[in-house]
């Protein structure tokens, strides 16, 4: 089981908390102007985000509660969106991990359903936006309806009621069973490789983009 961050292990007084609970619509709505903008006319399926034709692949391993995800989410992944995903030379791909509590589980099975509607992206985007202390009763159904409605092309109701379908659970074991191929130890953790080859491991010190532009760049110039 992965229980550990990227960045260091730290006990729960200690975690940073990348936003506060998202407590009424207007929170979740601002923060879904700003996701809608970062993710529009980039296709999704599924858990994947970017060209299907993109050479390179960035794959991210992570938990929606994990506040070292949350600063990922919003110090590096926008510009990784900008400066190749949008363009077409990365696609990124979610595997989603529920190691810190039972709100994780709800969150990723929540994003996962909205992958079969092409918006798990941005339910991720918006849970990490929103994102409230680990196991603080944060993840609600209804901000988590309130952040589905908020996300256009999204049927929110339909979202929640397949939290428990055949194919999120098909999901979550792929996902498990892929960070105990690679040896998964923490949150973020990231591979990357080319499209329909051979990934590996992208180790990462800071939560800035800076290493990981630096490996896709290699990547891309091969």
């Amino acid at each position: 089981m992965v229980v550990a961050s990227v960045v260091g292990a730290r006990s729960d007084s200690e975690a940073p908390v990348a936003g506060a609970p998202a407590a009424d619509a207007a929170d979740a709505v601002s923060a879904a102007a700003e996701t809608e903008a970062l993710l529009r006319g980039i296709p999704q399926d599924g858990i994947a985000l970017g060209s299907p034709d993109a050479p390179v692949t960035l794959v991210e391993y992570a938990d929606l509660q994990c506040p070292y995800c949350a600063i990922w989410a919003r110090d590096a992944f926008p510009a990784i969106v900008d400066e190749y995903v949008r363009p077409g030379h990365v696609r990124v791909v979610f595997r989603g991990l529920a190691f810190i509590g039972p709100e994780s589980d709800t969150a990723l099975r929540t994003a996962l359903a909205a992958g079969a509607q092409g918006r798990l992206w941005n339910v991720v985007h918006l849970l990490y936006g929103n994102q409230g202390a680990e196991n603080a009763g944060w993840v609600t159904d209804d901000l988590l309806h309130e952040l589905g409605g908020s996300i256009g092309g999204l049927d929110a109701a339909r979202m929640l009621a397949e939290r428990e379908s055949a194919p999120v659970e098909h999901e979550l074991a792929a996902a498990q069973r892929a960070a105990e191929a690679a040896g998964i130890h923490g949150t973020p953790s990231f591979q990357a490789g080319p499209t329909e080859g051979a990934l590996e491991p992208l180790p990462v010190t800071s939560l800035g983009p800076e290493e990981i532009r630096a490996r896709l760049d290699a990547l891309l110039a091969r």
